[in-house]
C-alpha cells in the first residue's frame, strides 16, 4: 500500500488560500494588487501557469470580477482576490455572476476602511458588504477562517460550495489571518473532497440552462461544450430569454435563487462550539476574534464562571437554528468584532426570533486593534457580576 503523504509546512494565511485554491483545481485567476491580499496573486501568478492554468491582472477589480465570471461560463474554476476598497468595485459584477448562476470564489481580506483607512491593519467591517453590497436580493456563501489550516480547508469549501449551488462565494478572511505563519499540516491530496458542477443529460437542442433540478439548482453547461443559450443580468425564464414586464417569472427566478441556499443550508451551515452546555453567558466570535474568545472562555471557566463559545464559520447564511440552540439557558451574548456592532446586529435579531430572552453586549474595536482576550475575559466577569 502506498502511504498517504501529508504535508507539514510553515504556512502564512494567504499561502495557505494559494494551496487551497490549487488543491481545489483552480484554472484561473484574474487580479489586481492589493494589501494585505497581494500575496495570493503573488504566488498564483507562478504556481498557476506551472499547472496549465491561467493567470491575468486586470486594469482594476472592476474587470477582476467580470473576467471570473465569464471564466466561470466557459467551464473554468474561476477565483479573484482582493480587500475592502477592491470588494466595492466588485459589486456589480458580483449581482451579474449571482443572477446568471456562475460559481466563482471571491477572497476578501479585510483591512481597516473606509476608504484607503488602514491598509496593512485588520477589520471585521465588512460583513455586511459580503452579504449586501450589491443591490437587490441575492444569493451567497461567505465562510470566516480562524486559522491557517482553516484557511486551506476553507478555500477548498468555497470552490465546492460554488460548484455545486452556481453561486459566488466569498471566503472572509483579514488581515491578522492573512498574514499570521502557523505550522500546518495539509491533508494528502486523496483525503480532500473535490466537488465539480452538474452537467446537463439532455441533448444541446432539450436543455434549459435555467430550469432547476430538485435542489434548485440547474445543471451547467459550458459555452465550449456545443450548448448555445443567452446569458443575461435581466430576470429570465428558464431558456434564459430575458423577461422584463412580468412579475410571476421575477419572483419565481429571484425566489429560487435565494431558496437554493435556504433549503441545503444543512449542508452549507459550519460552525463550532465549546462549553455550551450549561454556559450562562455565551461568547459569539468568528474570525480571528475566535482566538482570543477562546482563551478569554477558558480563563473564565478556571473562575467558575460558566462560560462558553459560538463560532460561526459560515458567517452566511447567518446560523440561526445552530445558535438559538447553543444558547440554551444563557441569559447573556457577549459579541466581540472589529467593527460598530455589524454582525451583533443579527446576533439579536436572533435571539429575538428564537424567541430568547438573552440580552447582547457588544465589545466593539473600531480602530483596527485584535480584541485581547483580557477584554473579553473582563467582560464575561463584569457581565456575571451583574447577572441577568
Amino acid at each position: 500500500m502506498t502511504e498517504k503523504k501529508e504535508r507539514v509546512c510553515l504556512l502564512q494565511g494567504n499561502e495557505a488560500c494559494v494551496e487551497g485554491a490549487l488543491a481545489a483545481g483552480v484554472d484561473l485567476f484574474a487580479g489586481y494588487p492589493i494589501t494585505p491580499a497581494t500575496e495570493i496573486a503573488e504566488l498564483l501568478s507562478q504556481r498557476l501557469p506551472e499547472r496549465g492554468g491561467s493567470f491575468v491582472q486586470m486594469e482594476d477589480e472592476l474587470a477582476c470580477m467580470a473576467a471570473i465570471t465569464g471564466a466561470s461560463l466557459v467551464g473554468a474554476k474561476a477565483m479573484t482576490a482582493t480587500s475592502g476598497p477592491g470588494f466595492s468595485l466588485m459589486q456589480e459584477n458580483l449581482g451579474f455572476a449571482a443572477m446568471v448562476e456562475a460559481p466563482c470564489v471571491i477572497v476578501l481580506v479585510q483591512r481597516g476602511g473606509p476608504s484607503t483607512g488602514l491598509a496593512t491593519l485588520p477589520a471585521q467591517a465588512d460583513v455586511m458588504q459580503a452579504r449586501w453590497g450589491t443591490h437587490g436580493d441575492h444569493p451567497v456563501i461567505a465562510l470566516s477562517p480562524a486559522s491557517v489550516r482553516e484557511t486551506f480547508d476553507l478555500t477548498i469549501a468555497a470552490f465546492n460550495y460554488a460548484e455545486k449551488y452556481r453561486v459566488p462565494v466569498i471566503l472572509l478572511t483579514d488581515a491578522s489571518i492573512a498574514h499570521l505563519r502557523e505550522k500546518t499540516i495539509l491533508p494528502a491530496p486523496e483525503d480532500i473532497q473535490i466537488v465539480n458542477r452538474k452537467k446537463p443529460q439532455v441533448s444541446p437542442e432539450e436543455y434549459q440552462p435555467y430550469a432547476p433540478d430538485a435542489d434548485g439548482v440547474p445543471p451547467m453547461a459550458s459555452f465550449s461544450e456545443g450548448y448555445r443559450y443567452y446569458v443575461t443580468g435581466c430576470v429570465h425564464n428558464e431558456k434564459g430569454s430575458p423577461v422584463l414586464m412580468d412579475p410571476e417569472v421575477a419572483s419565481r427566478l429571484l425566489t429560487r435563487l435565494e431558496d437554493k441556499i435556504k433549503r441545503n443550508r444543512q449542508d452549507i451551515i459550519r460552525y463550532d462550539t465549546s462549553h455550551v452546555d450549561d454556559a450562562e453567558i455565551l461568547v459569539f466570535a468568528y474570525g480571528s476574534i475566535t482566538r482570543p474568545a477562546k482563551e478569554a472562555v477558558l480563563k473564565a471557566r478556571q473562575e467558575g464562571i460558566k462560560a462558553g463559545l459560538f463560532r460561526p464559520i459560515t458567517i452566511w447564511p447567518f446560523p440561526d437554528e445552530e445558535f438559538v440552540q447553543a444558547l440554551g439557558q444563557a441569559h447573556t451574548v457577549i459579541v466581540p468584532e472589529m467593527n460598530s456592532g455589524q454582525y451583533a446586529g443579527e446576533v439579536a435579531r436572533a435571539v429575538c426570533d428564537g424567541g430568547k430572552q438573552a440580552r447582547v453586549v457588544r465589545l466593539l474595536e473600531m480602530g483596527s486593534r485584535l480584541i485581547h482576550s483580557d477584554e473579553i475575559t473582563a467582560k464575561v466577569r463584569e457581565v456575571a457580576r451583574h447577572g441577568k
